[in-house]
């Protein structure tokens, strides 16, 4: 393929009076893995049931593999591999069995058959455990052969909605090395769903998603050099106030996310005696990094990244120091 693998254009959808889509565009390249980043709420579950034409799209707005799902939503079927968030193997069955069965609902049959299953329980790293129930097998194994199930009609796009959901740090490496050798081996397309910022980390390219508006697109790298310097965060029982004394006191641009006072500054570590000394008794700690995608969903929106947990005191990786 030289055209896109997916392509996406000023789309739009809504559920009654709640716009999900408010105008997407974007392109994914064959080869790529491609991350739609967003909180709950910000369209990308919206976004991947068009793709995977479990929802309509308007004519003329949505490409997959060459397909317009609202005209031929059965070729766009025919070349897409999807992994949804919910488990789809029968775990009385084992790896094989549940490809073989998969093969079937494609029209595959005999030795054409056989051969693809090895194949694609060997581009994930299960050749081995092909004969063996998958209920004996752990979270990131099964997520690993419902890949290769989806693989297995050597689709052109492969869709996937929360792949890391219930995985493992450890599990979750292992899964990612697995889509890379797919990716270079077989020239797949990869576009999946994420709440997850190291995940996100691990794309060739993301679009962070809010509100049904696609707000950023790029390399993880880039986005995260947009903010440049580094990133201080300092804990206050009255952060207003901080931000208050170290905006007069010393003219920086301090504002408040979340509870805590961020800071964007070049060589970051230098500043924090005078931040300390410059508001008395208002620091209780101070964290200093380098940017992460947390950093730059709160440069893009003002509010921190929202998952459903606590907002960070500091972004993930920063290294902390106590003040007392």
């Amino acid at each position: 393929m030289t055209e896109p693998a997916v392509e996406v254009s000023d789309l739009r959808h809504a559920y009654g009076d709640r716009v999900a889509l408010d105008g997407v565009s974007l392109s994914v390249p064959p080869g790529e893995i491609f991350a739609l980043l967003g909180p709950n709420g910000s369209g990308k579950t919206t976004l991947f049931r068009i793709l995977s034409t479990m929802l309509p799209a308007p004519p003329g707005s949505v490409r997959v593999a060459g397909f317009d799902p609202a005209k031929d939503p059965m070729g766009v079927r025919s070349h897409i591999g999807v992994v949804f968030q919910s488990p789809s193997l029968d775990k009385q069955l084992t790896a094989e069995e549940n490809l073989v069965h998969q093969g079937h609902l494609y029209g595959l049959r005999g030795p054409e058959l056989r051969r693809r299953v090895g194949d694609a329980l060997e581009a994930v790293g299960m050749a081995g455990r092909a004969r063996e129930r998958t209920a004996t097998f752990s979270g990131g194994m099964r997520r690993r052969v419902e890949v290769a199930k989806a693989l297995l009609h050597r689709p052109r796009v492969l869709l996937m909605d929360e792949p890391s959901t219930g995985l493992d740090p450890a599990a979750r490496i292992d899964l990612w090395r697995h889509l890379r050798q797919v990716t270079s081996s077989v020239g797949v397309a990869v576009l999946l769903t994420t709440h997850l910022m190291e995940e996100a980390d691990g794309a060739d390219r993301l679009a962070v998603m809010e509100r049904g508006r696609l707000i950023a697109c790029d390399t993880p790298a880039a986005l995260k050099d947009r903010i440049g310097g580094d990133v201080i965060s300092m804990v206050s029982r009255d952060p207003a106030a901080l931000a208050e004394a170290l905006r007069d006191r010393l003219g920086l641009a301090a504002e408040v996310v979340d509870g805590s006072v961020r800071i964007e500054r070049e060589r970051g570590h230098e500043l924090v005696v005078r931040l300390i000394e410059a508001a008395p008794g208002l620091v209780e700690s101070v964290s200093v990094g380098k940017p992460t995608l947390q950093d730059v969903f709160i440069r893009l929106t003002g509010k921190s990244f929202e998952t459903g947990n606590a907002a960070p005191q500091g972004a993930r990786g920063h290294a902390a120091a106590s003040v007392r």
